[in-house]
């Protein structure tokens, strides 16, 4: 079945030659074989998980199930494996927990940190180019790798060599982060109606930003309005007992129409800007992809998660769960007295703070790309709230209904404005 992010799901009707065909080809990129142990922690009822599995099976690979996502730390130690596959949401978690324990450490350790980190970026961006890395720079990175990666790739397990992302776009600061401190995330994509890779990076093939070059068997092309369209072997039947939306998401030449939003560059590799049913559509007409500025948003320190709105609105606001274990150490050293979450987030001081990272992000873009007012929440989406699919995926419209009352709030006072002024032009004329 379908997320549902977009609405309801549906079941795509996926063939043994469907899973066939993308297992056969995606499982000789990576080197997975008899002695490979993977960890597996994503919904099996997820096709990603499912297809990962398909292929750690044909390899004679040794698949360990985690407990769950809160006991996985222990959990990769005690596996220790070689690979797995994740949705963006925990490898930004993961992201998010090192800078935080980071602040905690001494200046001389942050500096040794930040020593390694630009070292590392200097690699990656030779790697990234495929130019041969200097002996000089071999040799700082490898004292890097002792004084800081190591300790990233041993909460891993300590044998870590390759990971996988899909699901989602994974942020382009978080995926050069992790391959600068050679834990190499290789970014694939697809559907629950493709099988699901449509493309992938691998070793031999790999663009950090993009979700990789078309697997062998399968075509991808730009429509004339930037969606992307597939058509190979994993494609679906169709969805069960809805041949009217089977017809929707089928273009006459029997290409599938994804609903994602994307652009393929001169070497092949696809980048996608934004889901197309997504995309928010102001009061003007204006086209905003909002995952960029979602993106930009949760990478504020205090920001845990953010959701962007504005759809048929006059100007953009944001939901904001706040990162409440930096924001309540930040409130502590400036002295801002609370007694509950609620209290904290109220407090004109808190409101400012994230005000001027706001101003930040907003920068130079345009006004309609500009988040003009925003709502801070003292409870994160979850997978139980109903706000979260089981990949952690945000549902919008279930966000959008949860939350009415507090985004109607920060469209009021606008409102109220603009029907005041109405009324004045109304009375001049």
């Amino acid at each position: 079945y379908t997320s549902g992010t977009t609405g309801e799901p549906k079941g795509g009707v996926l063939s043994h030659g469907n899973f066939v065909s993308n297992v056969s080809t995606c499982s000789t990129f990576f080197e997975v074989g008899p002695g490979t142990v993977g960890l597996s922690f994503l919904p099996l009822a997820h096709v990603f998980e499912r297809m990962i599995d398909y292929v750690y099976f044909s390899r004679a690979a040794t698949v360990s199930y985690a407990e769950s996502i809160e006991k996985l730390a222990d959990n990769f130690g005690e596996v220790r494996p070689h690979c797995f596959a994740s949705v963006p949401r925990v490898y930004d978690k993961i992201h998010a927990r090192i800078f935080q324990n980071l602040e905690s450490q001494s200046p001389t350790k942050q500096k040794i940190f930040a020593w390694a980190l630009k070292t590392g970026r200097e690699r990656l961006a030779l790697l990234e180019k495929r130019r041969p890395v200097p002996g000089g720079l071999a040799f700082r990175y490898r004292i890097a790798d002792r004084l800081v990666f190591s300790k990233i790739k041993a909460r891993l397990g300590g044998r870590f060599q390759f990971c996988m992302s899909g699901g989602a776009p994974l942020s382009k600061e978080v995926a050069e982060f992790f391959w600068a401190a050679g834990v190499e995330v290789y970014e694939g994509y697809g559907l629950t109606e493709t099988s699901p890779v449509l493309t992938c990076n691998r070793p031999d093939a790999w663009k950090l930003g993009s979700v990789g070059k078309p697997i062998p068997g399968v075509a991808v092309r730009i429509s004339a309005d930037g969606e992307v369209l597939a058509k190979g072997p994993n494609i679906m039947r169709g969805y069960w007992n809805k041949p009217e939306e089977t017809n929707k998401v089928f273009d006459a030449e029997g290409w599938f129409q994804t609903g994602d939003v994307g652009v393929v560059d001169r070497e092949g590799f696809l980048t996608l800007t934004d889901r197309k049913k997504e995309l928010i559509i102001n009061a003007y007409g204006k086209n905003i992809a909002p995952a960029p500025i979602e993106e930009a948003l949760k990478q504020i320190r205090y920001v845990a998660s953010a959701v962007l709105i504005g759809d048929r609105r006059k100007y953009l606001s944001a939901l904001l769960v706040p990162n409440f274990e930096r924001l309540e150490a930040w409130a502590s050293a400036n002295r801002i007295e609370y007694r509950s979450q609620t209290e904290l987030i109220r407090s004109p001081k808190v409101r400012a703070l994230f005000q001027q990272a706001i101003d930040i992000v907003n920068g130079g873009e345009p006004s309609e790309k500009k988040i003009k007012d925003f709502a801070l929440l003292t409870t994160d989406f979850t997978i139980e709230g109903g706000e979260l699919t089981p990949t952690l995926k945000v549902k919008r419209r279930v966000v959008a209904e949860k939350y009415k009352d507090v985004i109607d709030g920060l469209y009021a006072k606008a409102e109220a404005l603009d029907a005041a002024v109405d009324r004045s032009t109304d009375k001049m004329m």
